[in-house]
């Protein structure tokens, strides 16, 4: 689309970054990080992108929450250093590190405090962010980086062939994908066959009690009183025009965008602008 409104894919190339997850097979994870990488730079070339910049894949990560357990919590620490890991030596250009507590709850202080030194012990003593892609090279991980590539172009075909993403989700395909990955996980967990130490394998009869973290309710009435200001504050005549506006665009598939923005700057709530796009479009469901 961007392309269509003759926009530089130079230019705006260099703006796009993307957000993965990480998990624990090491090498494979990093293999993926390495494919998408690859994939990205050939995606850009065949699109028109000459600049460097612009074949770049930037890419955060977050460690993966479904991977880490509620049993035996303090295990996730070690989880979450190899997921760190794989996203370092896979080109990840930021992180973000679960806290242990992840299956429990939010992070307590303690958890988050651990999940941040993760992160500087990487950095700071492991010595793998001192080099650029340092498991180059090496014959298992290009191997296996060339089979995930070969094996996610033939899922981008596909979806292709079926008139693009937004098509092929509402058409189910990958939730129906993403259902069937989960089922065959659990049922190679519960056959065995896919050890989860601490759930499946390695269980201890009695666990010590992770303090879990508590939020005071008093946060909730703040906001709500913080926001009861806010709408005594402003012009409600304003705020009305800017969420008409942004039905009429919605309605008439218009670029939201700019009625967007006038809402925000006359101080309209995430909650109404989201009002408005319910009433035209509703909810997706699956």
């Amino acid at each position: 689309a961007a392309l269509e409104k003759g926009l530089d894919i130079n230019v705006f190339g260099k703006r796009l970054s993307f957000f993965f997850n990480a998990h624990n097979n090491l090498f494979e994870e990093v293999a993926k990080f390495r494919a998408a990488r690859k994939m990205w730079a050939n995606i850009m070339k065949e699109l028109g992108a000459t600049d460097e910049k612009a074949l770049m894949l930037r890419f955060h990560t977050q460690t993966g929450g479904a991977t880490l357990t509620a049993q035996q919590p303090l295990n996730n620490i070690s989880r979450v250093t190899i997921q760190t890991l794989a996203a370092v030596l896979g080109g990840t250009q930021s992180l973000h590190t679960n806290g242990f507590d992840e299956a429990l709850g939010l992070p307590t202080q303690e958890a988050a405090s651990i999940a941040l030194r993760t992160q500087q012990i990487v950095a700071f003593e492991s010595g793998i962010a001192d080099t650029v892609d340092p498991l180059a090279g090496s014959y298992f991980v290009e191997n296996l980086t060339d089979e995930v590539e070969k094996k996610a172009w033939e899922l981008v075909h596909k979806i292709d062939a079926m008139g693009g993403s937004v098509n092929s989700i509402e058409e189910g395909f990958m939730q129906n994908e993403i259902a069937k990955s989960a089922y065959a996980y659990q049922r190679n967990i519960e056959s065995g066959e896919k050890i989860i130490v601490g759930v499946n394998k390695f269980n201890v009869d009695k666990e010590t009690p992770i303090p879990g973290f508590k939020i005071d309710d008093g946060i909730r009435q703040l906001q709500i009183e913080k926001l009861n200001i806010l709408k005594n504050k402003r012009d409600q005549a304003k705020v009305n025009v800017c969420l008409e506006a942004i039905e009429n665009a919605a309605v008439n598939q218009q670029n939201i965008m700019p009625v967007v923005i006038e809402a925000v700057e006359n101080y309209c709530t995430l909650g109404e602008i989201s009002d408005c796009l319910r009433k035209v479009f509703g909810e997706y469901q699956a």
